[in-house]
């Protein structure tokens, strides 16, 4: 998921403006930039892509950082900044990087990051609506949930293929596996749209903390099972969704195909176009592979498990 990883907030009674630091360096040296940045001050600190490069689910043992990163800091003006930047260049020194510097108004900075995320509507009847905004149809089923550390709020084309699927099938009765569950989406989505049962898996345990969350603030903790992929025991379910990258998508075949009943469904993502076909490849021993959906660069798979 390309922009912004992480956030930290702090408040203060002043109206006066803020300095905004930003270091640009590579992946290896994006802690080392955090960290000069709160020694020196920082009130709050994010993450963002400085190449444009998607990341989605990281593969086990991957820390999910882009290759070269904007480590922003944000700083209570009134200094001198000259001095400042010249201490983080001391800080930076066994590091490339660059350093640019902005003044910012002051405002709500947590009101104006909520801003960003509306509510999204997949198919006729289904929204995801932010907590902190109004439902626009209440008649709609709507699926409450904040944009977070862990991946999946439905802006992405890949989260958005996913629902759109879901919103468009017949689910009441089913199970439903959500392998690579990031923030939970898919799993309560696939639970408010009539599913019986649920079950989430997951690499990072903040994933595991993240769609707790979400379960509860959407009252479907109890037909929620929540795992991580170390912990989790295989079982057959109606419909199996995987949102997560090709390689590890290709790997997972037949991990997945062992949790599909016979005649069930499984739905992959996060594959870009010119990946589809060896995905599908993966998958052609186990499912009969249908027609691609595409959004942008990506595309979004579905088969039926073949009987055994």
């Amino acid at each position: 998921m390309a922009g912004l990883l992480s956030w930290r907030f702090v408040t203060r009674s002043t109206d006066m403006p803020w300095l905004q630091l930003s270091i640009t360096t590579s992946k290896q040296h994006t802690e080392q930039a955090e960290a000069a940045l709160l020694e020196h001050g920082a009130c709050s600190i994010t993450y963002r892509d400085a190449d444009d490069v998607p990341i989605l689910e990281p593969a086990p043992g991957e820390t999910p950082l882009w290759e070269n990163s904007i480590v922003t800091g944000l700083f209570e003006s009134g200094g001198n900044t000259d001095a400042l930047i010249s201490r983080l260049h001391v800080a930076m020194a066994d590091a490339e990087h660059t350093i640019s510097s902005e003044q910012l108004e002051d405002q709500n900075w947590e009101r104006a990051w909520m801003a960003h995320f509306k509510p999204m509507q997949f198919g006729k009847h289904f929204w995801v609506v932010p907590s902190h905004h109004d439902v626009v149809d209440a008649s709609a089923v709507n699926l409450q949930l904040d944009p977070g550390l862990a991946f999946g709020t439905g802006a992405h084309p890949t989260t958005a293929m996913c629902l759109q699927w879901l919103g468009e099938h017949p689910l009441a009765g089913n199970s439903v596996l959500d392998y690579g569950c990031g923030s939970g989406i898919l799993a309560i989505a696939a639970l408010l749209l009539g599913a019986n049962r649920a079950t989430g898996t997951d690499i990072d345990p903040q994933a595991i903390e993240a769609s707790r969350s979400n379960a509860e603030l959407n009252r479907v903790s109890d037909k929620l099972q929540l795992a991580l992929v170390k912990d989790y025991r295989p079982t057959q379910y109606d419909i199996v969704l995987a949102n997560i990258l090709s390689g590890p998508l290709a790997q997972l075949a037949p991990t997945l195909a062992q949790n599909t009943r016979s005649g069930g469904d499984i739905v992959l993502s996060g594959i870009l176009q010119e990946q589809a076909d060896s995905v599908r490849e993966a998958y052609a021993p186990w499912f009969d592979m249908d027609a691609t959906r595409t959004q942008e660069d990506w595309v979004m798979l579905h088969g039926c498990r073949k009987p055994d």
